[in-house]
Protein backbone atom coordinates (compact mmCIF):
# COMPACT_ATOMS: atom_id res chain seq x y z
CA UNK A 1 0.00 0.00 0.00
CA UNK A 2 0.89 3.14 -1.04
CA UNK A 3 0.76 6.41 0.96
CA UNK A 4 1.07 10.48 -1.09
CA UNK A 5 1.10 13.41 1.22
CA UNK A 6 0.48 17.27 0.89
CA UNK A 7 2.90 19.23 1.79
CA UNK A 8 2.33 22.40 2.73
CA UNK A 9 5.75 23.95 3.14
CA UNK A 10 5.79 24.16 -0.89
CA UNK A 11 4.78 27.25 -2.37
CA UNK A 12 5.44 26.28 -5.93
CA UNK A 13 5.80 23.34 -7.90
CA UNK A 14 3.73 19.92 -7.13
CA UNK A 15 2.73 19.61 -3.44
CA UNK A 16 2.03 15.58 -3.50
CA UNK A 17 4.51 13.70 -1.93
CA UNK A 18 4.84 10.13 -2.65
CA UNK A 19 4.97 7.12 -3.11
CA UNK A 20 5.63 6.45 0.51
CA UNK A 21 5.44 3.24 2.48
CA UNK A 22 3.59 3.68 6.02
CA UNK A 23 6.85 2.76 7.59
CA UNK A 24 8.21 6.27 5.46
CA UNK A 25 5.03 8.06 6.69
CA UNK A 26 5.29 7.34 10.23
CA UNK A 27 8.97 8.51 10.09
CA UNK A 28 7.86 11.62 8.77
CA UNK A 29 5.28 11.94 11.15
CA UNK A 30 7.59 11.44 13.99
CA UNK A 31 9.86 14.26 12.60
CA UNK A 32 6.78 16.59 12.55
CA UNK A 33 6.93 17.20 8.74
CA UNK A 34 3.37 15.62 8.58
CA UNK A 35 1.04 16.87 11.34
CA UNK A 36 -2.31 16.20 12.15
CA UNK A 37 -3.77 18.65 9.75
CA UNK A 38 -1.37 17.34 6.98
CA UNK A 39 -3.99 15.86 4.02
CA UNK A 40 -2.64 12.08 2.80
CA UNK A 41 -4.39 9.96 0.70
CA UNK A 42 -4.08 5.68 -0.27
CA UNK A 43 -5.59 3.22 -2.79
CA UNK A 44 -8.85 2.28 -1.27
CA UNK A 45 -9.64 5.74 0.37
CA UNK A 46 -12.05 7.80 -1.90
CA UNK A 47 -10.66 11.39 -1.11
CA UNK A 48 -8.07 13.13 0.62
CA UNK A 49 -8.31 13.42 4.81
CA UNK A 50 -6.33 14.99 7.33
CA UNK A 51 -3.26 12.35 9.28
CA UNK A 52 -5.12 12.62 12.76
CA UNK A 53 -8.56 11.14 10.95
CA UNK A 54 -6.66 8.05 9.56
CA UNK A 55 -6.93 4.26 10.67
CA UNK A 56 -3.39 4.04 11.27
CA UNK A 57 -3.34 7.95 13.50
CA UNK A 58 -6.25 6.48 15.68
CA UNK A 59 -5.08 2.93 16.35
CA UNK A 60 -1.36 3.61 16.62
CA UNK A 61 -0.96 0.54 13.95
CA UNK A 62 -1.56 0.20 10.23
CA UNK A 63 -3.92 -2.28 8.45
CA UNK A 64 -0.86 -4.28 7.27
CA UNK A 65 0.27 -4.64 11.04
CA UNK A 66 -3.44 -5.36 12.07
CA UNK A 67 -4.20 -7.86 9.04
CA UNK A 68 -0.70 -9.59 10.21
CA UNK A 69 -1.82 -9.78 13.77
CA UNK A 70 -5.28 -11.01 12.54
CA UNK A 71 -3.30 -14.04 10.05
CA UNK A 72 -1.19 -15.12 13.24
CA UNK A 73 -3.63 -14.65 15.83
CA UNK A 74 -5.96 -17.36 13.28
CA UNK A 75 -2.45 -19.86 12.67
CA UNK A 76 -1.99 -20.16 16.02
CA UNK A 77 -5.89 -20.90 16.75
CA UNK A 78 -5.75 -23.49 14.05
CA UNK A 79 -2.98 -24.68 15.36
CA UNK A 80 -4.90 -25.52 18.87
CA UNK A 81 -7.58 -27.27 16.75
CA UNK A 82 -7.70 -30.87 17.74
CA UNK A 83 -7.79 -33.60 15.61
CA UNK A 84 -8.99 -36.84 17.17
CA UNK A 85 -7.85 -40.24 16.56
CA UNK A 86 -10.87 -42.30 14.74
CA UNK A 87 -11.65 -46.15 15.23
CA UNK A 88 -9.53 -47.18 12.60
CA UNK A 89 -5.95 -45.73 13.68
CA UNK A 90 -6.77 -46.45 16.93
CA UNK A 91 -7.38 -50.32 16.15
CA UNK A 92 -4.25 -50.53 14.01
CA UNK A 93 -2.26 -48.80 17.05
CA UNK A 94 -3.64 -51.38 19.14
CA UNK A 95 -2.85 -54.49 17.61
CA UNK A 96 0.80 -52.90 17.22
CA UNK A 97 0.73 -52.38 21.06
CA UNK A 98 -0.60 -56.39 21.31
CA UNK A 99 2.27 -57.63 19.50
CA UNK A 100 5.19 -55.79 21.77
CA UNK A 101 2.86 -57.18 24.36
CA UNK A 102 3.21 -60.90 23.34
CA UNK A 103 6.97 -60.68 22.10
CA UNK A 104 7.82 -59.16 26.21
CA UNK A 105 4.96 -61.90 27.73
CA UNK A 106 7.04 -64.37 25.57
CA UNK A 107 10.47 -63.25 26.59
CA UNK A 108 9.42 -63.20 30.53
CA UNK A 109 7.52 -66.60 30.05
CA UNK A 110 10.75 -68.35 28.05
CA UNK A 111 13.11 -66.88 31.04
CA UNK A 112 10.51 -68.33 33.54
CA UNK A 113 10.56 -71.41 31.48
CA UNK A 114 14.02 -72.02 31.34
CA UNK A 115 14.74 -71.12 35.31
CA UNK A 116 12.21 -74.25 35.74
CA UNK A 117 9.63 -71.86 37.80
CA UNK A 118 6.61 -73.15 35.32
CA UNK A 119 6.04 -75.80 32.96
CA UNK A 120 4.37 -74.30 29.62
CA UNK A 121 4.56 -77.60 27.95
CA UNK A 122 0.79 -78.00 28.83
CA UNK A 123 -0.22 -74.37 28.09
CA UNK A 124 1.30 -75.21 24.82
CA UNK A 125 -0.56 -78.43 23.88
CA UNK A 126 -3.35 -76.97 25.77
CA UNK A 127 -3.35 -73.65 23.43
CA UNK A 128 -3.00 -76.07 20.10
CA UNK A 129 -6.30 -77.81 20.98
CA UNK A 130 -8.15 -74.42 21.43
CA UNK A 131 -7.42 -73.56 18.28
CA UNK A 132 -8.90 -76.75 16.75
CA UNK A 133 -11.80 -75.90 18.27
CA UNK A 134 -12.20 -72.05 19.02
CA UNK A 135 -14.91 -70.37 21.15
CA UNK A 136 -17.02 -73.08 22.58
CA UNK A 137 -17.27 -72.93 26.52
CA UNK A 138 -16.47 -76.23 26.68
CA UNK A 139 -12.95 -75.27 24.58
CA UNK A 140 -12.86 -72.51 27.43
CA UNK A 141 -13.26 -74.15 30.09
CA UNK A 142 -11.20 -77.25 29.19
CA UNK A 143 -8.11 -74.11 28.53
CA UNK A 144 -8.51 -72.93 31.71
CA UNK A 145 -7.84 -76.39 33.32
CA UNK A 146 -4.79 -76.40 31.90
CA UNK A 147 -1.93 -76.70 34.34
CA UNK A 148 0.19 -73.34 34.76
CA UNK A 149 -2.39 -71.34 32.43
CA UNK A 150 -3.60 -69.33 35.50
CA UNK A 151 0.04 -68.19 36.08
CA UNK A 152 0.40 -67.38 32.39
CA UNK A 153 -2.74 -65.35 32.60
CA UNK A 154 -1.83 -63.41 35.50
CA UNK A 155 1.88 -62.81 34.02
CA UNK A 156 0.38 -61.71 30.51
CA UNK A 157 -2.13 -59.36 32.94
CA UNK A 158 0.37 -58.02 34.98
CA UNK A 159 2.98 -57.13 32.05
CA UNK A 160 -0.49 -55.53 30.04
CA UNK A 161 -0.82 -53.20 33.53
CA UNK A 162 2.41 -52.06 34.07
CA UNK A 163 2.98 -51.52 30.05
CA UNK A 164 -0.44 -49.26 30.01
CA UNK A 165 -0.13 -47.59 32.99
CA UNK A 166 3.64 -46.69 32.85
CA UNK A 167 3.66 -45.65 29.05
CA UNK A 168 0.63 -43.48 29.49
CA UNK A 169 1.58 -41.96 32.68
CA UNK A 170 5.61 -40.96 31.48
CA UNK A 171 4.32 -40.22 27.44
CA UNK A 172 0.75 -39.90 27.77
CA UNK A 173 0.32 -42.27 24.21
CA UNK A 174 1.79 -45.99 24.22
CA UNK A 175 4.40 -47.11 21.36
CA UNK A 176 1.63 -48.02 19.16
CA UNK A 177 0.03 -45.03 19.42
CA UNK A 178 3.26 -42.95 19.21
CA UNK A 179 3.54 -44.45 15.64
CA UNK A 180 0.67 -42.97 14.87
CA UNK A 181 1.68 -39.48 16.70
CA UNK A 182 -1.23 -39.57 18.94
CA UNK A 183 -1.35 -38.13 22.16
CA UNK A 184 -4.14 -39.43 25.06
CA UNK A 185 -5.00 -36.25 27.16
CA UNK A 186 -7.23 -35.09 30.10
CA UNK A 187 -10.19 -32.64 29.98
CA UNK A 188 -8.44 -30.08 29.83
CA UNK A 189 -5.63 -31.02 27.55
CA UNK A 190 -2.94 -31.79 29.77
CA UNK A 191 -1.10 -35.02 29.47
CA UNK A 192 -2.07 -37.84 31.53
CA UNK A 193 -0.60 -38.30 35.17
CA UNK A 194 -0.52 -41.12 37.36
CA UNK A 195 -3.65 -41.48 38.85
CA UNK A 196 -5.45 -40.59 35.25
CA UNK A 197 -3.38 -43.24 33.31
CA UNK A 198 -4.48 -45.71 36.38
CA UNK A 199 -7.97 -44.78 36.01
CA UNK A 200 -8.06 -45.22 32.34
CA UNK A 201 -6.05 -48.36 32.24
CA UNK A 202 -8.88 -49.83 35.03
CA UNK A 203 -11.52 -48.16 32.23
CA UNK A 204 -10.53 -49.85 29.81
CA UNK A 205 -10.90 -53.35 31.29
CA UNK A 206 -14.45 -52.51 31.07
CA UNK A 207 -14.48 -52.05 27.24
CA UNK A 208 -12.36 -54.97 26.73
CA UNK A 209 -15.51 -57.09 28.52
CA UNK A 210 -17.73 -55.26 25.61
CA UNK A 211 -16.03 -57.61 22.86
CA UNK A 212 -18.70 -60.34 23.67
CA UNK A 213 -21.39 -57.65 23.43
CA UNK A 214 -20.39 -56.61 19.78
CA UNK A 215 -17.56 -54.87 20.87
CA UNK A 216 -19.99 -51.87 21.62
CA UNK A 217 -17.27 -50.30 23.72
CA UNK A 218 -15.24 -49.68 20.86
CA UNK A 219 -17.55 -49.58 18.03
CA UNK A 220 -18.97 -46.19 19.88
CA UNK A 221 -15.49 -44.55 18.41
CA UNK A 222 -17.34 -44.48 14.71
CA UNK A 223 -19.96 -42.35 16.52
CA UNK A 224 -18.60 -39.85 19.01
CA UNK A 225 -17.68 -36.29 17.30
CA UNK A 226 -14.62 -36.80 19.68
CA UNK A 227 -13.70 -40.56 19.32
CA UNK A 228 -13.87 -41.73 22.69
CA UNK A 229 -14.70 -45.30 23.18
CA UNK A 230 -16.08 -46.23 26.47
CA UNK A 231 -12.67 -45.99 28.74
CA UNK A 232 -12.22 -42.87 27.16
CA UNK A 233 -16.09 -41.61 28.31
CA UNK A 234 -15.19 -43.22 31.62
CA UNK A 235 -11.76 -41.82 32.37
CA UNK A 236 -12.87 -38.14 30.72
CA UNK A 237 -9.95 -38.65 28.17
CA UNK A 238 -8.98 -37.88 24.52
CA UNK A 239 -7.23 -39.59 21.92
CA UNK A 240 -5.81 -36.47 19.90
CA UNK A 241 -2.96 -35.95 17.33
CA UNK A 242 -0.12 -34.51 18.32
CA UNK A 243 -0.34 -30.38 17.42
CA UNK A 244 1.00 -28.91 13.90
CA UNK A 245 4.58 -28.34 13.33
CA UNK A 246 5.10 -24.64 14.49
CA UNK A 247 7.39 -24.70 10.88
CA UNK A 248 4.19 -24.70 8.64
CA UNK A 249 2.74 -21.84 11.08
CA UNK A 250 5.67 -19.51 10.60
CA UNK A 251 5.82 -20.44 6.74
CA UNK A 252 1.81 -19.69 6.48
CA UNK A 253 2.48 -16.43 8.49
CA UNK A 254 5.64 -15.90 6.22
CA UNK A 255 3.24 -16.37 3.36
CA UNK A 256 0.30 -14.43 4.61
CA UNK A 257 2.42 -11.45 5.55
CA UNK A 258 3.88 -11.23 2.03
CA UNK A 259 -0.02 -11.27 0.34
CA UNK A 260 -0.10 -8.06 2.88
CA UNK A 261 2.83 -6.27 1.01
CA UNK A 262 1.79 -6.79 -2.17
CA UNK A 263 -1.37 -5.50 -1.68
Amino acid sequence: MKWYFIDESIVDGERRQGPYSIDEIQDFVNSGKITDETLVWHSGEESWKPWKETFEAQNGTSRDELLQETINMLLKEQQRTKIYGGFFVRLVAFLIDNVILSLAGGIVLGILSFAGVIDLTPVIEGLREYINAPGTAEAIEKLMSVPGMSVVIYIGTFIQTLYFVIFGAKISSTPGKRLFKLRIETKNGQPLNWGSSILRYMASIFTQITLMFYAIGYLIVCLDPKRRALHDWIARTYVVYQENDSNSANSASASGKNDAEEK
